[in-house]
C-alpha cells in the first residue's frame, strides 16, 4: 500500500499569524499574488435579541489551506498532458516540462490550490515541500507554526497521534466553512474544528480577507 502525506490542522490553536503563509512564499521565492498557503479569516454572527437585551453572538476563527495532495485529485483527472501527476507517497506534483498552462486544474479545484504564474505560463502549487522531506525534514509551513497548529505525517500516524471519532477534536471536514464537502476529492487533510465552526453553520458566515486569499 502507498503511503499517503496528510497534513493536519488544529483550527481550535490557530492564532491568524499567518507565520506559515509567510514561511511558504520565502521557501519557495514565490511572487507577488501567489500564495500556495492561504489563511482564511472566517468571520460572522451579529446580535439577537433575547427578552429586553441584546446579545452578541459574533464569532471568528481561521483556516490554514494549502494543497491538500487529494487522494481523488481531479487537478490531475482534467490535465490534458499529465503534468498534473501523484507520486507514490501521495504527493500531488506539477512537472513544468509538460504544463502549458492551460488552467483546467485551477478551475477543478475546489480548494482554489493551483495558481497561474503569468510570468513563466504555467500553474503552480504548494508541493508538501518534497525536497524537505526527501531530507527527512518537514514542509516549511508545519515547522514555522509557534502554535503548532500544523502538522504532517502519513494519515495512520496522524490517527493515532491525535485521535478520531466525532466528538470535539474530530478529523472530520463536513460542514467546516469554507472548505467544500470532503467526498468531491478525498483531501489528504485532518482537522480539529474551531468551537465556532458551529455557529458558521447558521450561513452568517464569511470570509473577511477575500481580497488577500484570491475569492471571488
Amino acid at each position: 500500500m502507498n503511503k499517503q502525506y496528510t497534513f493536519y490542522f488544529d483550527s481550535s490553536s490557530c492564532s491568524g499569524c499567518k507565520t506559515c503563509q509567510m514561511a511558504c512564499k520565502d521557501k519557495h521565492d514565490l511572487r507577488v499574488g501567489l500564495l500556495w498557503r492561504r489563511v482564511y479569516e472566517v468571520t460572522g454572527g451579529g446580535w439577537e435579541q433575547r427578552g429586553a437585551a441584546w446579545i452578541s453572538n459574533v464569532f471568528a476563527y481561521n483556516v490554514s489551506l494549502a494543497c491538500n495532495h487529494c487522494q481523488q485529485p481531479i487537478c490531475a483527472e482534467v490535465c490534458p498532458t499529465g503534468a498534473m501527476h501523484k507520486r507514490g507517497d501521495g504527493i500531488v506534483l506539477i512537472d513544468p516540462q509538460k504544463c502549458v498552462g492551460c488552467r483546467y486544474c485551477s478551475w477543478a479545484c475546489p480548494y482554489g490550490a493551483p495558481q497561474y504564474d503569468a510570468e513563466i505560463g504555467k500553474m503552480t502549487k504548494c508541493d508538501l515541500c518534497a525536497d524537505n522531506l526527501d531530507q527527512g525534514l518537514p514542509p516549511a509551513c508545519v515547522a514555522a507554526c509557534p502554535l503548532r497548529a500544523l502538522d504532517f505525517g502519513e494519515r495512520a500516524e496522524l490517527e493515532v497521534k491525535y485521535g478520531t471519532g466525532p466528538e470535539p477534536g474530530q478529523r472530520g471536514l463536513e460542514g467546516v466553512y469554507p472548505l467544500p464537502e470532503p467526498h468531491l476529492t478525498e483531501p489528504a487533510l485532518m482537522l480539529t474544528p474551531h468551537k465556532n465552526t458551529v455557529q458558521a453553520d447558521d450561513g452568517s458566515a464569511c470570509i473577511g480577507n477575500r481580497e488577500e486569499v484570491g475569492t471571488e
